[in-house]
């Protein structure tokens, strides 16, 4: 591998395939499809401002006199090196990366680029490292994969999906490429030239591998050794539900849903204590205990989407015996948690959202606002539990390995094999939607 500040490359973008012609971005308005907007003018390098690789941790941590110093030194240097052609953003191989002023959460990108022989570039998602570009004629790269084409999230660990491209799909130089990246949370799909090479992969935080991706950050378009042109450069930002809608959408036909919207056929338990309503299971007010799917699961993977109240609490019940407080009796039970309320300030880590409760921690800061629909994803394999909330991987455990425990008490529960999947509320009118379960076989490998 080389050198790391030479090789990050910028993360996927989300084309929606425009028919983009060589022609003046004075008239970018016209070649900007329904619902993006241009973020490149065509004219200047308004909007962007320069930044090399650099951590958006360090960058976070300065005051903003520092910052504002570090970002004008760094666009002092980018403007020696960017110029605009013809319509077109050019670098000539070096200097600083041009970085969005924006910060950019769920979303599509679409681009085109040309570049040059030998030269090696890339697209950093989030401000972070990043969606290829390189020869993939240069045998001199083939030990690293650049015969295997551009497109893939080459920072991703090794052997991790997504870190090389289905195919090669790169065209002549000379010839204009189109990358179209559609990012939620860090789930990352690109598009090169028309062809699918990344497919829903977990984009990995390469400055903190063990945290899951910055919630938003900047587009940036890197550098590295050779010229490199880019034109109709375009986002479209999308809202909470249809960023749920896509998550939900994928390999959605392994899937059998839980629930029909309508009434709670197929569920047992504290039937009386929950109700149907505008297609969602919602606990009563004031009520709670469990509602849990008739049938035992072992292994297996649930989706669902939930909406929290101000100060909402309830939990989703993994391998319940089928009564009593199954976040001890049970394998565990995930929390379902306005984590941010004030009321909340004083809790263990093993206590908020998306945590086993009192065994496993969960990273926190990746819920939607208040009273707006999360898309969740759960995988419970064997004694490992993985948990996904709006495209993050936000808790990934082996309860077989936790040796230390809220209030020391034990959780005998959490060596069960198998069991019933459902809710455990907690007396506010916490609502869940579009619950699916796919079945895992028992010797279900780690996902």
């Amino acid at each position: 591998m080389p050198a790391l500040s030479h090789r990050f490359l910028p993360l996927l973008l989300v084309p929606v395939l425009l028919t983009l012609t060589d022609v003046n971005m004075s008239s970018a308005a016209d070649e900007v499809p329904d619902g993006f907007q241009a973020i490149f003018n065509g004219k200047d390098l308004t909007g962007w401002h320069g930044r090399p690789h650099f951590d958006p941790r360090k960058l976070a941590a300065m005051t903003d006199e520092e910052r504002e110093a570090k970002k004008n030194e760094w666009t002092e240097d980018a403007q020696k090196h960017w110029s605009v052609e013809n319509g077109e953003l050019v670098n000539d191989g070096h200097g600083a990366y041009l970085t969005t002023d924006k910060d950019y959460g769920d979303y599509e990108l679409r681009l085109e680029y040309k570049t040059v022989p030998r030269a090696d570039s890339g697209i950093y998602l989030k401000g972070t490292p990043q969606v290829q570009i390189w020869d993939y004629t240069d045998p001199s790269k083939f030990g690293i994969g650049s015969s295997l084409g551009s497109g893939g999230l080459w920072n991703n660990s090794a052997g991790a999906p997504g870190k090389d491209p289905f195919v090669l799909s790169d065209r002549p130089f000379g010839e204009w490429n189109k990358v179209r990246i559609r990012q939620l949370g860090a789930r990352t799909t690109v598009w090169l030239n028309d062809m699918l090479v990344v497919d829903n992969a977990i984009m990995e935080n390469y400055w903190d591998r063990k945290s899951p991706l910055f919630l938003t950050g900047p587009i940036e378009l890197q550098t590295h050794g050779g010229e490199i042109r880019w034109r109709n450069v375009a986002v479209r930002e999308f809202k909470p539900e249809e960023a749920n809608q896509y998550l939900s959408q994928h390999e959605s036909q392994a899937f059998k849903s839980l629930f029909n919207g309508k009434d709670l056929s197929g569920w047992t338990g504290a039937v009386e204590n929950y109700e149907v309503v505008d297609g969602a299971i919602r606990c009563k007010a004031g009520h709670g205990g469990l509602l849990l799917a008739e049938k035992e699961y072992a292994n297996f993977i649930v989706r669902l989407e939930f909406k929290l109240p101000p100060g909402g609490n309830n939990g989703l019940a993994i391998r319940s015996p089928g009564d009593g407080d199954v976040a001890y009796n049970g394998m565990c039970e995930l929390q379902v948690l306005d984590s941010e309320h004030e009321k909340y300030a004083g809790l263990d880590d093993r206590q908020y959202h998306g945590c086993a409760y009192g065994m496993a921690a969960a990273h926190r800061g990746y819920l939607r606002e208040t009273g707006e629909w999360n898309f969740q994803q759960v995988t419970v394999n064997g004694s490992t539990i993985k948990v996904e909330l709006n495209g993050n991987i936000i808790m990934d455990a082996d309860l077989s390995k936790v040796t230390e425990f809220l209030a020391e008490k034990p959780h005998p529960g959490r060596e069960r094999t198998s069991g019933f999947f459902g809710f455990a509320g907690h007396n506010d009118p916490v609502e869940f939607r579009n619950v699916s379960i796919k079945e895992l076989p028992a010797t279900a490998g780690k996902e």
